[in-house]
Order: structure tokens, then sequence, then C-alpha cells
């Protein structure tokens, strides 16, 4: 038995909490809402973000992080845009050799950094991994059968986690690409408000799965310009992400994205959110770090100005709908 802290008590939180506890681990989430620590241990629920997934009662949740900061294993699953925050006041008192496993899907807005280049930045003697692929937290909770991505610079010790975390419905696939394993969980989200923006819109089954194969085009060229593997983009933490996002009105990306393309206004859909919807603030994001790699992403530069520049949903899909014609690949 293993020890677990699971920073973050959100959806996926909380459904990180049930396979841990399955395969038969000790776990403690933090959680920010004190009604939600009380939920969790005494109630045995977490229905503010994962209504009706009944809890193991040996699931623990607290607003300390003494609790935390001395467990075996530490994963972060709050939302991406507060993960430096979290970590700085307890970088210090983190145990270097208990591994730090980012489960968060996103890259930081003010800095256009990957989360594991944050954590390194504030923890640079910790070791890193990211935990990452095609997962509802409900399905999830349920035990029903889902794979992921788990990925660490030293595929010894991703082959550790995965054995360590892993069972018959919840089935790690490692790697050593830590950020071919973040691109596609990041961008994905940005390509599902596209995804739904072009349903809501009207504009048909073809446009989308256009969104999608062209979405995977731009994070295929962002993940060139930062040496991660291709083949990691066309994985579980890629491709597989992208294709469950993308097409499902269970995302929270896609659903914003569709609100927002039949006409509702920005701030009544983000403001009324319990949960984020990640890509909103990546969106940005990666068009900051994109700009700084010199590599061109017209699908996630079109959600940003929607979202982050009050540009016109209409004129902005015109132009990109306006765009020059372009080889989609070129024979090497």
């Amino acid at each position: 038995m293993h020890s677990f802290g699971i920073i973050g008590a959100g959806a996926w939180g909380t459904a990180l909490a049930t396979v841990i506890k399955r395969a038969g681990h000790d776990v403690t989430m933090l959680a920010h809402e004190l009604s939600v620590v009380e939920s969790i241990n005494s109630k045995h629920l977490n229905n503010d973000f994962l209504p009706g997934i009944k809890l193991d009662p040996e699931i623990y949740a607290t607003q300390s992080y003494e609790d935390i900061i001395n467990k075996d294993i530490i994963l972060l699953a709050a939302p991406a845009q507060f993960i430096r925050d979290i970590l700085t006041p307890i970088s210090s008192r983190l145990a270097a050799a208990h591994p730090l496993v980012i489960c968060s899907k996103g890259i930081e807005q003010k800095t256009g950094k990957l989360l594991s280049e944050v954590v390194s930045e504030i923890s640079p003697n910790s070791v890193t991994a990211v935990l990452s692929g095609p997962t509802f937290a409900d399905e999830v909770a349920k035990g029903l059968p889902t794979a992921i991505t788990l990925a660490c610079e030293n595929i010894v010790e991703a082959e550790k986690l995965a054995k360590i975390i892993g069972t018959t419905t919840f089935r790690p696939y490692t790697s050593n690409d830590i950020l071919g394993a973040q691109i596609g969980g990041a961008i994905k989200n940005v390509i599902a408000i596209a995804c739904g923006i072009v349903d809501g819109r009207g504009l048909g089954q073809n446009a989308r799965a256009a969104i999608i194969a062209r979405g995977l085009a731009e994070m295929g060229r962002f993940g060139a310009a930062l040496n991660s593997n291709p083949e990691t983009l066309m994985g579980l933490s890629g491709l597989g992400d992208l294709t469950l996002t993308c097409t499902s009105e269970a995302s929270r990306n896609y659903t914003v994205g569709k609100r927002l393309g039949k006409g509702t206004a920005k701030t009544k859909i983000i403001d009324n959110r319990i949960s984020i919807a990640e890509g909103v603030h990546t969106a940005p994001a990666v068009i900051t770090r994109a700009n700084s790699l010199g590599v061109e992403m017209p699908i996630c530069s079109a959600v940003k100005t929607i979202l982050h520049d009050n540009g016109d949903l209409d004129i902005t899909i015109s132009n990109v709908l306006s765009r020059p014609f372009r080889l989609e690949t070129q024979t090497r």
C-alpha cells in the first residue's frame, strides 16, 4: 500500500481518488471548499463536482496541506492556472523522492509554460510525471474501462507508477515524452471549444471533422517545435483525448463552445459555471507560446479571438474559412 495525496477535489480529482482506492492505496484529497470536505467525509459524496457517485468511506478530504505534503505520491488535479500558487508555498517541504504527478490539463496563461515546466521551476528536485488521456471523470469514477498515458522522463519511474495505480479498468500506457503528453491534453480543450462553436452555429458534421483533423495538425506543429515525439500525439493523450473531447456534450469545453455558437453571451456561460473549462484559459496561453515558437495555429487563434479579444463570431469564422489554400502534407 502507498499513500496518495490529491490536490484538487473537483470532478477529476475525485475520480482519481476512486482509482487510487480501487488499486488498494490510502488516499487523502485536498479540497478548497469546506462544504466539499464535509460532504466527502460525512456523506461520502461530492455532489458539487461529481454528483451521484458514492465514494469509498476510507477516502478522506481535508483543507490542510499538512495532511498532503508527506504522502508517498502527490497528484496535481487542481485547475491548471492555480498550480503555481498551490505549489510555491509548499515546495521546500516536498520530499524529492516523492513523485508529483500532473493530472491537470492546461498551459499557464501568464507565461505560456507547460505545467511540467512550472513544476520544475518551483520544485526542481522532484520527480515529475504526467497522467493524461481520454478521461471523462464520471466514467472513471464508475470503474468503466479507461486507458491513459503515464509519462515521465525516466521511463523506469513511469513503469513503477503504472504498476502502482493500474487496474483492469484503469490502464496506463507508459511514455518518456513528458512534453508530448501535456500538449495533447492542453490543446484539445481549445479545439473542443471550436468544435462546439461549429455545432452550435449549425455548420455541420463535415466542418467539425475538419476542425478535429486540422486541430490535430496544430497540435503536431506545436509538438514538433518543442521536440516532442510525434507518435505521442497520435496516442491516448493526443488523438484519443481530442476525439473524446470534441464529440460529446459531456465535455465542458465542447459545451462552452456550443453555447457560444448558439449566441449565448460569453460572460453568462463562464461566470455561471462551477467547474472550469480549461480551454478558456489555455487559448491565450497556447497562442503566447506558439508565437514565441513561430508556430501557426489558426483554430486556436480564432478561439482566443472570440473568447478574449471580443471577436465577432461570424467574422472570425469567415476569416478562418477565407485563409489561403495550402498543402496538407508534403512528400519527404
